[in-house]
Protein backbone atom coordinates (compact mmCIF):
# COMPACT_ATOMS: atom_id res chain seq x y z
CA UNK A 1 0.00 0.00 0.00
CA UNK A 2 2.97 2.40 1.08
CA UNK A 3 4.48 1.71 -1.95
CA UNK A 4 1.50 2.36 -4.38
CA UNK A 5 0.93 5.51 -2.26
CA UNK A 6 4.08 6.92 -3.38
CA UNK A 7 4.27 5.93 -6.58
CA UNK A 8 0.75 7.97 -6.73
CA UNK A 9 2.51 10.81 -5.35
CA UNK A 10 4.99 11.17 -8.52
CA UNK A 11 2.80 10.71 -11.01
CA UNK A 12 0.51 13.12 -9.74
CA UNK A 13 2.42 16.54 -10.95
CA UNK A 14 0.58 18.60 -13.69
CA UNK A 15 0.83 16.65 -17.29
CA UNK A 16 2.79 18.81 -18.69
CA UNK A 17 5.98 18.06 -16.87
CA UNK A 18 5.34 14.67 -18.08
CA UNK A 19 5.66 15.45 -21.33
CA UNK A 20 8.93 14.70 -23.74
CA UNK A 21 10.09 17.41 -25.11
CA UNK A 22 13.00 17.03 -27.48
CA UNK A 23 16.03 19.02 -26.43
CA UNK A 24 17.86 21.64 -28.66
CA UNK A 25 21.09 21.35 -28.86
CA UNK A 26 23.16 24.98 -27.57
CA UNK A 27 25.37 26.19 -31.11
CA UNK A 28 28.81 26.17 -30.19
CA UNK A 29 29.82 29.63 -30.46
CA UNK A 30 33.55 30.08 -31.73
CA UNK A 31 35.60 33.11 -30.79
CA UNK A 32 37.37 35.04 -33.11
CA UNK A 33 40.92 34.42 -33.32
CA UNK A 34 42.74 37.36 -35.45
CA UNK A 35 46.18 36.51 -38.17
CA UNK A 36 48.43 38.52 -35.98
CA UNK A 37 51.46 37.63 -38.53
CA UNK A 38 48.63 39.61 -40.92
CA UNK A 39 47.07 42.32 -38.55
CA UNK A 40 50.42 43.53 -37.34
CA UNK A 41 53.30 45.32 -38.52
CA UNK A 42 56.58 44.01 -37.42
CA UNK A 43 57.11 46.23 -34.32
CA UNK A 44 53.58 45.47 -32.69
CA UNK A 45 54.04 41.87 -32.95
CA UNK A 46 57.64 41.78 -31.83
CA UNK A 47 56.37 43.61 -28.22
CA UNK A 48 53.85 41.15 -27.77
CA UNK A 49 55.20 37.96 -28.52
CA UNK A 50 59.19 38.69 -28.44
CA UNK A 51 60.45 37.85 -31.86
CA UNK A 52 59.88 39.02 -35.60
CA UNK A 53 57.49 37.99 -37.97
CA UNK A 54 60.50 36.08 -39.97
CA UNK A 55 61.36 34.41 -37.05
CA UNK A 56 58.49 33.36 -36.00
CA UNK A 57 57.63 32.36 -39.53
CA UNK A 58 60.87 30.40 -39.53
CA UNK A 59 59.38 28.22 -36.00
CA UNK A 60 56.19 27.69 -37.64
CA UNK A 61 57.46 25.79 -40.72
CA UNK A 62 59.77 23.68 -38.67
CA UNK A 63 57.58 22.24 -36.49
CA UNK A 64 53.89 22.64 -38.71
CA UNK A 65 53.93 19.14 -39.22
CA UNK A 66 53.96 17.87 -35.82
CA UNK A 67 51.31 20.59 -34.21
CA UNK A 68 48.93 20.61 -37.57
CA UNK A 69 45.10 18.90 -37.14
CA UNK A 70 45.05 16.58 -39.64
CA UNK A 71 41.26 18.00 -40.59
CA UNK A 72 40.04 21.20 -40.12
CA UNK A 73 36.56 19.97 -38.07
CA UNK A 74 35.81 21.23 -35.52
CA UNK A 75 37.40 24.98 -36.71
CA UNK A 76 40.42 23.32 -35.70
CA UNK A 77 43.42 25.77 -34.02
CA UNK A 78 45.93 26.77 -37.04
CA UNK A 79 49.58 25.87 -36.49
CA UNK A 80 50.17 29.68 -36.88
CA UNK A 81 47.78 30.73 -33.92
CA UNK A 82 49.01 27.82 -31.88
CA UNK A 83 52.63 29.01 -32.08
CA UNK A 84 51.75 32.51 -31.18
CA UNK A 85 49.65 31.52 -28.39
CA UNK A 86 52.34 29.85 -27.02
CA UNK A 87 54.78 32.59 -27.73
CA UNK A 88 52.24 35.19 -25.79
CA UNK A 89 52.09 32.54 -22.67
CA UNK A 90 55.83 32.69 -22.53
CA UNK A 91 56.21 36.36 -22.60
CA UNK A 92 53.72 36.70 -19.70
CA UNK A 93 53.45 33.31 -17.90
CA UNK A 94 49.67 34.38 -16.90
CA UNK A 95 47.04 31.96 -16.64
CA UNK A 96 45.59 29.86 -19.76
CA UNK A 97 42.45 32.02 -20.27
CA UNK A 98 44.44 35.08 -20.41
CA UNK A 99 46.53 33.91 -23.39
CA UNK A 100 43.32 31.72 -24.64
CA UNK A 101 41.24 34.53 -24.96
CA UNK A 102 43.96 36.83 -26.96
CA UNK A 103 44.02 33.93 -29.65
CA UNK A 104 40.10 33.04 -29.24
CA UNK A 105 40.35 29.31 -28.02
CA UNK A 106 39.28 28.02 -24.56
CA UNK A 107 40.91 27.76 -21.59
CA UNK A 108 41.26 23.86 -21.59
CA UNK A 109 42.47 24.49 -25.61
CA UNK A 110 45.22 26.67 -24.78
CA UNK A 111 45.89 24.05 -21.62
CA UNK A 112 46.10 21.42 -24.15
CA UNK A 113 47.97 23.42 -26.63
CA UNK A 114 50.84 25.14 -24.92
CA UNK A 115 52.52 21.86 -23.81
CA UNK A 116 52.41 20.79 -26.95
CA UNK A 117 54.54 23.30 -29.02
CA UNK A 118 56.80 23.44 -26.42
CA UNK A 119 57.47 20.07 -26.55
CA UNK A 120 58.04 20.57 -30.09
CA UNK A 121 60.07 24.02 -29.72
CA UNK A 122 62.30 22.05 -27.09
CA UNK A 123 63.08 19.02 -29.72
CA UNK A 124 64.48 21.33 -31.71
CA UNK A 125 67.47 21.97 -29.12
CA UNK A 126 69.79 19.26 -30.89
CA UNK A 127 69.74 21.54 -34.09
CA UNK A 128 69.95 24.64 -32.21
CA UNK A 129 71.95 24.41 -29.28
CA UNK A 130 75.02 23.06 -29.79
CA UNK A 131 79.00 23.29 -29.11
CA UNK A 132 81.43 23.60 -31.79
CA UNK A 133 82.33 20.33 -32.63
CA UNK A 134 84.38 20.08 -35.86
CA UNK A 135 87.75 21.06 -35.61
CA UNK A 136 86.95 24.45 -38.24
CA UNK A 137 84.27 25.08 -35.49
CA UNK A 138 86.33 25.24 -32.38
CA UNK A 139 89.38 27.00 -33.97
CA UNK A 140 86.68 29.96 -35.29
CA UNK A 141 85.30 29.93 -31.38
CA UNK A 142 88.51 30.39 -30.07
CA UNK A 143 89.47 33.30 -32.61
CA UNK A 144 85.66 34.96 -31.64
CA UNK A 145 86.51 34.72 -27.69
CA UNK A 146 90.23 35.93 -28.23
CA UNK A 147 89.28 38.45 -29.93
CA UNK A 148 87.45 40.29 -27.30
CA UNK A 149 90.06 40.46 -24.42
CA UNK A 150 93.02 38.21 -25.54
CA UNK A 151 92.27 35.10 -23.66
CA UNK A 152 92.93 32.17 -25.66
CA UNK A 153 92.05 28.53 -26.33
CA UNK A 154 88.14 30.00 -24.65
CA UNK A 155 85.08 28.32 -26.45
CA UNK A 156 82.59 28.89 -24.12
CA UNK A 157 81.63 30.61 -20.57
CA UNK A 158 79.56 28.54 -18.20
CA UNK A 159 77.39 29.42 -15.39
CA UNK A 160 74.04 29.49 -13.82
CA UNK A 161 71.09 31.40 -12.88
CA UNK A 162 68.00 30.54 -10.80
CA UNK A 163 64.47 30.33 -12.39
CA UNK A 164 61.48 31.31 -10.03
CA UNK A 165 58.76 28.63 -9.58
CA UNK A 166 55.84 27.01 -8.04
CA UNK A 167 56.12 24.64 -5.53
CA UNK A 168 56.62 21.52 -7.35
CA UNK A 169 54.77 19.72 -4.10
CA UNK A 170 55.54 16.23 -2.51
CA UNK A 171 58.20 14.94 -0.22
CA UNK A 172 60.74 16.39 -2.56
CA UNK A 173 59.69 19.99 -3.00
CA UNK A 174 61.93 21.43 -0.55
CA UNK A 175 65.04 20.70 -2.44
CA UNK A 176 64.28 22.78 -5.05
CA UNK A 177 64.19 25.90 -2.46
CA UNK A 178 67.73 27.75 -3.40
CA UNK A 179 69.81 29.93 -0.85
CA UNK A 180 67.90 32.80 -1.22
CA UNK A 181 64.82 31.38 0.01
CA UNK A 182 62.09 30.79 -3.16
CA UNK A 183 61.87 27.38 -5.32
CA UNK A 184 63.73 27.72 -8.16
CA UNK A 185 65.19 25.63 -10.82
CA UNK A 186 69.28 26.35 -11.29
CA UNK A 187 69.79 25.92 -15.21
CA UNK A 188 73.51 25.86 -16.33
CA UNK A 189 74.38 27.31 -19.21
CA UNK A 190 77.26 27.23 -21.90
CA UNK A 191 77.44 30.88 -23.70
CA UNK A 192 79.30 31.56 -27.11
CA UNK A 193 81.02 34.74 -28.22
CA UNK A 194 78.24 35.33 -30.35
CA UNK A 195 75.84 35.84 -27.48
CA UNK A 196 74.46 32.16 -27.92
CA UNK A 197 73.54 29.01 -25.91
CA UNK A 198 75.29 26.30 -26.67
CA UNK A 199 74.36 24.18 -24.09
CA UNK A 200 71.82 24.03 -21.23
CA UNK A 201 71.00 21.77 -18.14
CA UNK A 202 67.56 22.69 -16.89
CA UNK A 203 66.49 19.73 -14.78
CA UNK A 204 68.38 20.22 -11.42
CA UNK A 205 66.84 21.96 -8.18
CA UNK A 206 67.57 25.33 -7.11
CA UNK A 207 69.12 24.35 -3.91
CA UNK A 208 72.04 22.16 -6.13
CA UNK A 209 75.36 23.77 -6.27
CA UNK A 210 76.78 24.94 -9.43
CA UNK A 211 79.88 22.56 -9.32
CA UNK A 212 77.64 19.94 -8.87
CA UNK A 213 75.84 20.44 -11.78
CA UNK A 214 78.74 20.45 -13.91
CA UNK A 215 80.11 17.10 -12.21
CA UNK A 216 77.24 15.73 -13.62
CA UNK A 217 76.80 17.05 -16.85
CA UNK A 218 77.42 15.60 -20.28
CA UNK A 219 80.02 18.80 -20.91
CA UNK A 220 81.96 17.79 -18.30
CA UNK A 221 82.11 14.22 -19.95
CA UNK A 222 82.94 15.82 -23.23
CA UNK A 223 86.03 17.93 -21.88
CA UNK A 224 87.36 14.82 -19.83
CA UNK A 225 87.51 13.01 -23.39
CA UNK A 226 89.14 15.37 -25.17
CA UNK A 227 86.38 16.21 -27.43
CA UNK A 228 87.27 19.41 -27.64
CA UNK A 229 91.71 18.82 -27.19
CA UNK A 230 92.94 21.93 -25.59
CA UNK A 231 90.01 24.21 -25.39
CA UNK A 232 88.88 25.78 -21.77
CA UNK A 233 86.08 26.90 -20.60
CA UNK A 234 85.71 30.31 -18.33
CA UNK A 235 83.75 29.82 -15.04
CA UNK A 236 83.64 31.70 -11.98
CA UNK A 237 85.10 30.47 -8.22
CA UNK A 238 81.96 28.46 -7.76
CA UNK A 239 83.92 25.78 -10.24
CA UNK A 240 87.20 24.04 -9.39
CA UNK A 241 90.42 24.10 -11.55
CA UNK A 242 91.20 21.60 -14.09
CA UNK A 243 92.97 21.44 -17.31
CA UNK A 244 90.31 22.11 -19.50
CA UNK A 245 88.60 25.09 -16.73
CA UNK A 246 89.79 28.09 -15.53
CA UNK A 247 88.48 30.53 -13.09
CA UNK A 248 89.50 33.56 -11.35
CA UNK A 249 92.54 33.85 -9.12
CA UNK A 250 93.45 36.12 -5.89
CA UNK A 251 95.66 38.23 -8.19
CA UNK A 252 99.54 38.62 -6.87
CA UNK A 253 101.35 39.92 -9.15
CA UNK A 254 100.46 42.51 -12.32
CA UNK A 255 100.27 39.56 -14.43
CA UNK A 256 98.01 37.84 -12.51
CA UNK A 257 95.53 41.40 -12.25
CA UNK A 258 96.18 41.33 -16.28
CA UNK A 259 95.04 37.72 -16.30
CA UNK A 260 92.17 38.31 -14.16
CA UNK A 261 91.30 41.37 -16.04
CA UNK A 262 90.90 39.52 -19.19
CA UNK A 263 89.54 36.46 -17.78
CA UNK A 264 86.39 38.91 -16.49
CA UNK A 265 85.99 40.83 -19.42
CA UNK A 266 85.92 37.58 -21.35
CA UNK A 267 83.47 35.46 -19.14
CA UNK A 268 81.12 38.90 -18.95
CA UNK A 269 79.21 37.14 -22.28
CA UNK A 270 77.51 35.12 -20.38
CA UNK A 271 76.15 37.58 -17.82
CA UNK A 272 75.26 39.45 -21.06
CA UNK A 273 73.44 36.49 -21.97
CA UNK A 274 71.43 36.10 -18.91
CA UNK A 275 70.04 39.76 -19.71
CA UNK A 276 69.07 39.67 -22.95
CA UNK A 277 67.13 36.65 -22.41
CA UNK A 278 65.70 38.27 -19.05
CA UNK A 279 64.56 41.39 -21.02
CA UNK A 280 63.21 39.36 -24.05
CA UNK A 281 61.95 36.85 -21.85
CA UNK A 282 61.00 38.68 -18.49
CA UNK A 283 58.97 35.83 -17.04
CA UNK A 284 62.07 34.21 -15.90
CA UNK A 285 63.01 36.87 -13.69
CA UNK A 286 59.17 36.95 -12.34
CA UNK A 287 58.85 33.20 -12.15
CA UNK A 288 56.93 30.07 -14.55
CA UNK A 289 53.68 29.59 -13.03
CA UNK A 290 53.60 25.85 -14.35
CA UNK A 291 53.87 22.43 -13.70
CA UNK A 292 57.46 21.26 -13.11
CA UNK A 293 57.57 18.90 -16.66
CA UNK A 294 56.44 21.59 -18.53
CA UNK A 295 58.06 24.62 -17.01
CA UNK A 296 61.64 22.48 -17.72
CA UNK A 297 60.26 22.24 -21.16
CA UNK A 298 59.24 26.46 -21.52
CA UNK A 299 63.41 26.83 -20.16
CA UNK A 300 64.69 25.30 -22.92
CA UNK A 301 62.16 26.39 -25.61
CA UNK A 302 63.23 29.82 -24.57
CA UNK A 303 67.20 28.60 -24.93
CA UNK A 304 66.02 27.68 -28.42
CA UNK A 305 63.77 30.77 -29.51
CA UNK A 306 66.95 32.89 -27.97
CA UNK A 307 69.06 31.11 -30.44
CA UNK A 308 67.04 31.53 -33.41
CA UNK A 309 66.51 35.46 -32.53
CA UNK A 310 69.98 35.29 -32.72
CA UNK A 311 70.55 33.86 -35.92
CA UNK A 312 68.02 36.36 -37.42
CA UNK A 313 69.85 39.05 -35.58
CA UNK A 314 67.08 40.16 -33.50
CA UNK A 315 67.84 43.67 -31.79
CA UNK A 316 68.72 43.87 -28.35
CA UNK A 317 66.34 45.95 -26.56
CA UNK A 318 64.10 46.90 -23.52
CA UNK A 319 60.51 45.93 -24.24
CA UNK A 320 58.31 47.69 -22.74
CA UNK A 321 56.20 45.96 -19.87
CA UNK A 322 52.23 45.36 -20.86
CA UNK A 323 49.51 45.33 -18.02
CA UNK A 324 49.65 41.77 -17.50
CA UNK A 325 53.78 41.60 -16.67
CA UNK A 326 52.76 43.99 -14.48
CA UNK A 327 50.16 42.81 -13.04
CA UNK A 328 51.94 39.35 -12.63
CA UNK A 329 55.16 40.90 -11.12
CA UNK A 330 52.73 42.86 -8.58
CA UNK A 331 51.47 39.39 -7.30
CA UNK A 332 54.92 37.66 -7.67
CA UNK A 333 56.08 40.65 -5.62
CA UNK A 334 52.94 40.45 -2.56
CA UNK A 335 53.14 36.71 -2.68
CA UNK A 336 57.38 36.80 -1.58
CA UNK A 337 55.73 39.70 1.03
CA UNK A 338 53.38 37.16 2.93
CA UNK A 339 56.04 34.44 3.13
CA UNK A 340 54.22 32.52 -0.46
CA UNK A 341 57.63 31.40 -2.05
Amino acid sequence: MEIQNIFDLITSTDSSDNEFEPQVRRPRVFKERRNYLLTMNNEEFKKLFRLSKNAVVHIIDQIRDKIAHRTDRNNAVSPENQVVLTLRFYALGTIYQAVGDFVGVSTATAGRIIPRVTHEIAKMRKDIIRMPSTQEEINQAKLNFFSIAKFPRVIGVIDCTHVNILSPGGDNAEIFRNRKGYFSINVQIVAGADLKIKNIVARWPGSAHDSNIFSNSRIRAQFEDNMFEDALLLGDSGYRVSNYMTILNEPRTEGEQLYNESLIRTRNIVERLFGVLKRRFPIISLGIKSSLELTQGIIVAYAVLHNIARDFNEEEFEFEEDCEVQRFQHFIVKDKKNGLK
